[in-house]
């Protein structure tokens, strides 16, 4: 009690200890071997006690943050290996190279001798913030929360706090929390010299240092203090969601022999969208006057500076190599969405901006205000290379799908923003403007400012040539050799009106499907539920989601590619005599029956042959073949609806008789008379005379197949025809029928039909000659 003050450096060193296991035992180990406390998976509503008690001690205002900063306060370090770093900063590093980004500097320790391999030297603060986004890619879900709603999860809305609080849309600082009530705020991380790494890029050991000592601040200012929280949050979760791929990982994964070199999930992939959301509402807070030229000056706050400066900075470049793998290599099926909304949501940052002027009609609701001019044109590539990216997806895909037409409606009417298209076009005449030796320009380098242990110290003025940005941004991205392709050019209008005729065709392929779907449905005979009527049994069917989802779906997907279609023509002012043409010159007209043609195929030697634009209609199910069996009926593979056992036996019994009685069966068909007629509608197989074979392959092998009149048993075999049966002699016992009347009246009403059907088979062959 009388010396409470010299208790406190033991209880740090407790606090300093247990810190590093407290984390993983909440965020599980690097290797994924412990879970902790699986956030991914923790709901409110499976689990409310436990799911309350981790929110509320992981808040930004919570325990376990008031633990980080009274560490932070006493400038302790922790090692965090190199090893578990994403794949371009573990290699950098491993080859002595110092990483792009201002997180990494003078933090990296050499291994002793004898030790085991490099480690990061991090303050609390960053080391929890490390294993918090890692365990994002570390840690894998259990196998019973593959259903789980990622928004519903813990770790979801702990990331939207934490953006939240260190990325405030409202005032200049950022909430200050005391380490304990009554006592001083913690002090600031520490922070290194300025000190211009301008030769990042090269081989340069002296920056590597295994020397960390407690470094003074680079501004006196206590302002800039304020971000260091921000600056640091950003800086992590970039590296560690974006940071996966290099521009020159990027052009060597061209390749079609590229080894995977990471492959984000959905769940990924969801919350990097949110970091795009909040990144869009922070940056774009600054009011009116802050936007101004003059705002640049030294009176702007740090607060301020950062949030110009984020985005550019820290994001663009990484978010842009990141959307690219994800458009060459993620699988072509409906969770695409997941990364095209993302994308999506950083196209429109006047979704997200704070302040939203007052429209005064529908159309400037829409239209997209000159204000965004700048952010459209240095992103340009965001907009057209990535646009011209999904062309070549959608051109891959199914149409006829709900799920893929959806998401071409969806980026149609997002591009398709009034405004936006002159904006891109704009953006493009800028990038292709020749470059007029200008004595100010000689000595640029399109690339990106040098990066510094803190970018305040170093961010470059603001460059005021449109033309100049425009240019540093495509060469930054794409290097200083990329070949531009224009959005607007002949190339991609190409693209555009070929993803054109296949909307066309994919709504009259939807079309045509909903018309088979009712027409079969309405076509089946009643008498065939009751087995006296032959039924399909080739199996063939319409293979596509419509059949599942039904006539709902046909409207959707008529109405999303009727507006994709819309959007398309206003973009690139398509008329409609263009589509009429093209949809001709590519043969997607109907026949004159209102049925598909076959595919696009030429006659060969053997038949038939595809062309590549058969293929591709067959594999996105616009166009194809009427296949059906045409080998011996009694030889196909046993149905689901058989039972196997009994189909063997009765085709053993079918085969014994007909082979006894081949000659009475064949002598009997032969007749003229109304016997012969009678023999021949059930001894012969339904219209095997008039069968035509698509392959003219095995025309020569049919004649030696041809077999005379049979007797089938197999349809007694399937479990209908048993269940009709039975069903006869149950409502025969009600009315007090016995087995053996039943089974005779059954005979002699089939008989009935038998006699009805071979009239009326006989009377049809006599019409046709």
């Amino acid at each position: 009690m009388a010396f409470p003050h010299l208790q406190q450096p033991s209880f740090l060193l407790e606090l300093q200890t247990i810190f590093p296991w407290l984390v993983e035992s909440i965020f599980g180990s690097l290797d994924g071997v412990l879970v902790g406390w699986n956030l991914r998976c923790l709901q409110g509503r499976v689990s409310p006690v436990e799911y309350s008690i981790a929110m509320e001690f992981l808040d930004p205002g919570g325990p376990m943050m008031k633990l980080v900063y009274k560490l932070q306060a006493e400038d302790y370090k922790f090692d965090f290996p190199v090893s578990y770093l994403p794949g371009p900063v573990k290699a950098s590093i491993q080859e002595r190279v110092l990483p792009d980004s201002p997180l990494y500097h003078n933090k990296v320790q050499f291994p002793p001798p004898g030790g085991l391999g490099l480690n990061l030297a991090l303050s609390p603060f960053e080391y929890y913030l490390f294993f918090f986004a890692l365990s994002l890619i570390t840690q894998k879900p259990l196998p019973g929360a593959l259903h789980i709603r990622t928004s519903d999860c813990a770790y979801f809305i702990l990331v939207d706090r934490y953006l939240s609080w260190f990325l405030p849309t409202e005032g200049n600082v950022l909430p200050l929390l005391s380490s304990s009530p009554g006592a001083p705020s913690p002090s600031p991380a520490p922070r290194t010299p300025a000190m211009p790494f301008a030769s990042y890029g090269l081989h340069h050991t002296s920056l590597l240092k295994r020397h960390i000592s407690h470094q003074t601040s680079v501004n006196a200012d206590p302002a800039s203090h304020e971000i260091w929280r921000s600056e640091t949050l950003l800086q992590v979760f970039v590296e560690m969601w974006l940071h996966h791929y290099s521009l020159e990982m990027y052009q060597k994964m061209q390749s079609p022999h590229a080894k995977e070199p990471f492959m984000p999930t959905e769940e990924h992939v969801l919350v990097v969208r949110l970091l795009l959301k909040h990144l869009h509402a922070f940056s774009h807070s600054l009011k009116a006057e802050q936007l101004s030229p003059s705002a640049h000056s030294h009176a702007a706050s740090p607060l301020e500076e950062f949030k110009r400066a984020a985005v550019p900075r820290f994001v663009q470049q990484k978010l842009y190599l990141f959307l690219q793998h994800c458009f060459g290599h993620w699988p072509l099926d409906a969770s695409f969405r997941a990364v095209l909304e993302m994308w999506l949501s950083y196209l429109q940052p006047w979704r997200y901006a704070p302040e939203k002027q007052a429209q005064s009609s529908d159309y400037q609701a829409r239209c997209v205000s000159e204000r965004w001019a700048p952010f459209v044109q240095e992103n340009l590539l965001m907009y057209t290379k990535l646009f011209v990216g999904f062309l070549s997806r959608a051109l891959r895909t199914d149409l006829v799908s709900p799920k893929n037409a959806l998401m071409v409606f969806r980026v149609a009417k997002v591009f398709a923003q009034p405004n936006l298209a002159e904006m891109i076009q704009k953006g493009e005449q800028l990038f292709l403007e020749p470059e007029l030796v200008i004595p100010h320009r000689q000595h640029r380098l399109l690339a990106a400012p040098p990066f510094t242990s803190s970018f305040l110290s170093s961010w470059p003025p603001a460059v005021t040539d449109n033309s100049f940005k425009v240019k540093s941004h495509v060469y930054g991205l794409e290097g200083q050799d990329c070949k531009y392709t224009p959005m607007f050019g002949p190339e991609v209008r190409t693209l555009v009106l070929r993803l054109a005729q296949l909307i066309t065709q994919a709504k009259q392929t939807a079309k045509c499907l909903s018309d088979q779907c009712g027409e079969s449905a309405a076509a089946r005979p009643f008498l065939s539920w009751l087995g006296f009527c032959p039924t399909d049994t080739n199996g063939s069917y319409a293979a596509n989601d419509l059949d599942e989802l039904g006539q709902d779906s046909v409207r959707k997907t008529d109405e999303y590619l009727e507006k994709a279609l819309e959007y398309l023509c206003q973009m690139f002012r398509l008329s409609e005599a263009q589509l009429a043409q093209l949809t001709l010159a590519l043969g997607t007209t109907q026949d004159e029956n209102g049925k598909k043609q076959l595919p696009d195929c030429i006659v060969g030697e053997d038949g038939l042959i595809l062309t590549p634009l058969g293929r591709y209609q067959i594999i996105n199910g616009l166009r194809k073949f009427d296949i059906e069996y045409q080998g011996d009926a009694e030889l196909q593979p046993i149905r689901s609806y058989e039972i196997a056992s009994l189909v063997r036996l009765l085709f053993r019994l079918s085969s014994a008789i007909n082979c006894r009685f081949a000659g009475q069966m064949a002598a009997l068909c032969s007749r003229a008379d109304f016997l012969g007629s009678f023999c021949r509608y059930h001894l012969t197989e339904p219209g095997l005379a008039d069968r035509h074979l698509l392959s003219p392959v095995q025309r020569g092998r049919t004649a030696s197949h041809a077999q005379g009149p049979r007797l089938s048993l197999r349809f007694l075999g399937s479990y209908r025809t048993l269940l009709s049966l039975l069903l006869a002699f149950f409502v025969a016992s009600l009315f007090c029928i016995g087995p053996l009347p039943c089974t005779l009246l059954l005979v002699l009403g089939y008989l009935l039909y038998a006699v009805a059907m071979t009239l009326l088979t006989e009377r049809g062959k006599l019409h046709h000659l």
